[in-house]
């Protein structure tokens, strides 16, 4: 301890505030916030890939089987959908939904991956020409020079 008095923390509405204006500025926190929001309009641009383009595409292979309609109710009783059977409060197991999510989870895990391999070949892209730089042979420092110069002074003179 160096004599003088310990600083306390700020308490109080002030610090309070302070301290959450700082924690909220910092990048990683604003980076955060962008990525969950372009996530959320991400997840729905993939609910409309998987209903509206994927699941047609599958069920014109299947014969027009829809698996988001697949359920089995647990009561033991027979419903027309599955919106029937939850109407009805009975126990289900939705089995299509489950694999509609199996399906979504791929085409995000996907995309992502794509993503992220574009962003490496972009950032190596962007690193090659720096490191071809810090490659190339590089002249004799001018400390070099000067020694050169000094010594070729002396053996003149």
């Amino acid at each position: 301890m160096s004599g003088g008095k310990p600083v306390a923390p700020e308490h109080g509405k002030n610090g309070m505030i302070q301290e959450f204006r700082d924690f909220i500025a910092k990048g990683n926190v604003m980076d955060m916030a962008v990525g969950i929001i372009i996530g959320a309009a991400f997840t729905a641009i993939v609910a409309s890939l998987v209903g509206d383009i994927i699941n047609p595409i599958i069920a014109l292979f299947t014969g027009g089987v829809d698996f988001s309609g697949w359920f089995y109710a647990l009561d033991g009783n027979e419903y027309a959908s599955i919106a029937v059977a939850e109407e009805a409060g009975a126990p289900i197991f939705a089995i299509g939904r489950f694999v509609m999510a199996i399906i979504n989870f791929l085409i995000i895990a996907f995309v992502v991956f794509m993503l992220v391999k574009m962003v490496n070949r972009i950032k190596d892209a962007a690193a090659e020409p720096e490191e071809a730089v810090e490659a190339a042979p590089k002249g004799p420092s001018e400390v070099d020079l000067l020694v050169e110069i000094r010594d070729s002074l002396k053996a003149r003179g």
